[in-house]
């Protein structure tokens, strides 16, 4: 009798899987480079961050520490970010950050103009208010429209690109002139011929400065009916990268919408889109010039925002 042999399984084999490639080693596979490309754009801004905030240059052990990355991994970010002049390389084979970030940084600068930023920036704050918005520059002695968006109310505040208004009685003037340098503040107010528009226009010195102090303290400023009976402003300071004040923003509208009661539900919107443009300029807060007080604390400006007059 023939004996059955047992049956022999058929052996299938497993297809290998492929080795998961490295996204920044040389000749990595296309489908892994796009897959894995924005991790390595995010792992190289992690890195120069790294050396920004460092005091001194670093070393690819000590990047590798700050920023949780393998050494293997960090070399080869040095290598391209060097080859790219976006890092520069020490005698003792540490780094820092490089000269082609200067250069792309003094280009950048070159380009930022509030006005252009702007619109964006005043449609949210009409948003938020529904009154009209408008960024003023300085021009000689007074403040200049330069961009602006009209409020959604059918009666508003008409506001045109190119208006000039006083420094001393618009929330404009007083925000820009509030972070005037002290011999700057001096000579414009010595040459400043003070006229009287309504019966709260500010007419002296003494008044003016007391003003620009209070609006220092809080980060705002008010026109309570200084330049036009019934209409009433708010203000806050444009900064750029450097920390200097360049430009402000406001909004404007009747009394009867702007009540004192809502002076600091409005102040906190507009301070906030200040705030947001002049980050968009490059500006952080440990940027101010020396000697420039920085905007109130939040506390602090709570406090004044109720108290706002």
């Amino acid at each position: 009798m023939k004996r059955d042999l047992p049956a022999v399984k058929p052996q299938v084999k497993r297809a290998r899987k492929p080795p998961v490639a490295d996204p920044i080693a040389p000749g990595a596979r296309p489908a892994n480079a796009v897959r894995y490309r924005v991790q390595v754009l995010d792992r190289a801004l992690r890195l120069m961050d790294a050396l920004a905030i460092a005091s001194e240059d670093l070393g690819p052990a000590d990047l590798a520490s700050r920023v949780g990355l393998h050494k293997s991994t960090i070399h080869r970010l040095l290598v391209v970010l060097e080859r790219q002049r976006l890092i520069r390389r020490s005698a003792q084979g540490k780094y820092g950050l490089g000269m082609k970030l200067f250069e792309l940084g003094s280009r950048a600068v070159l380009q930022l103009d509030p006005g252009a930023q702007a619109e964006p920036f005043l449609r949210r704050l009409v948003g938020l208010t529904g009154e009209t918005s408008h960024i003023c520059v300085r021009n000689g002695n007074e403040m200049m429209s330069i961009a602006n968006v009209e409020g959604r109310w059918t009666l508003g505040t008409p506001s045109t690109v190119g208006r000039r208004t006083e420094l001393y009685c618009t929330a404009v003037g007083k925000a820009l002139m509030a972070y005037f340098p002290a011999k700057e503040l001096d000579e414009v107010i010595a040459g400043m011929r003070f006229k009287r528009y309504t019966r709260r226009t500010i007419t002296t010195a003494t008044a003016l400065r007391e003003e620009l102090a209070r609006v220092r303290r809080r980060g705002f400023a008010v026109d309570d009916e200084e330049i036009e009976e019934g209409l009433r402003c708010i203000g806050a300071p444009i900064r750029n990268y450097t920390g200097e004040v360049i430009a402000s923003i406001s909004i404007a509208g009747p009394v009867f919408r702007i009540k004192k009661e809502r002076l600091g539900e409005l102040a906190r919107a507009v301070i906030a889109t200040a705030e947001g443009l002049s980050a968009g300029l490059g500006y952080a807060r440990q940027s101010a010039p020396r000697g420039d007080k920085p905007p109130a604390s939040p506390v602090g400006r709570r406090a004044e925002l109720q108290s706002a007059p």
